[in-house]
């Protein structure tokens, strides 16, 4: 996969570091820190994701300029794309990591294995460990993916293997 978008480039740099983070890290400093650490390269990927796809909106005269603050622009892009219920799940799952961060969190079994950041929200729970982490790992690749065939167009790998 060939990528030209400069926001993407990025992000794909951050999910190398996020997942450093998940198999490496977590491994050997098992602390709720690494587990914000991992949860703000999260963000920062779909910050970048997010970036990129308002930058073709602009290219294709959608917005006049891109907004200022992450939150807007995820609003902004939720607004244009408001038929694309895929983006807009990811775009949920983006803001619900935001609540989590902002949220102040209780630890459970640190330095050990199944070391747990607990967020207590008003009606429910979250939970974040080493397992959920790989999970949204994956999560946050599929949308990495599905945006880079959006912003950059099918590959030619992609387009040959459809003609065969």
């Amino acid at each position: 996969m060939i990528i030209t978008n400069d926001y993407l480039l990025e992000a794909m740099n951050e999910l190398k570091r996020l997942e450093h983070i998940i198999y490496v890290s977590l491994k050997y400093t098992r602390t709720t820190d690494v587990i914000t650490n991992a949860l703000k390269r999260l963000l920062e990927i779909f910050d970048l994701v997010i970036e990129a796809f308002l930058e073709k909106a602009k290219e294709e005269n959608l917005i006049a300029s891109l907004p200022k603050s992450p939150a807007l622009r995820a609003t902004r892009l939720g607004e244009i794309h408001s038929e694309d219920k895929i983006l807009n799940d990811y775009l949920h799952f983006y803001q619900f990591l935001k609540n989590v961060l902002k949220s102040p969190y209780g630890k459970r079994q640190e330095f050990r294995r199944h070391v747990t950041l607990i967020v207590e929200f008003e009606n429910s729970t979250a939970e974040a460990n080493i397992d959920n982490l790989s999970n949204c790992e994956r999560y946050v690749q599929g949308f990495f993916n599905y945006a880079s065939k959006i912003i950059e167009g099918p590959q030619e790998d992609e387009e040959n293997s459809e003609e065969n």
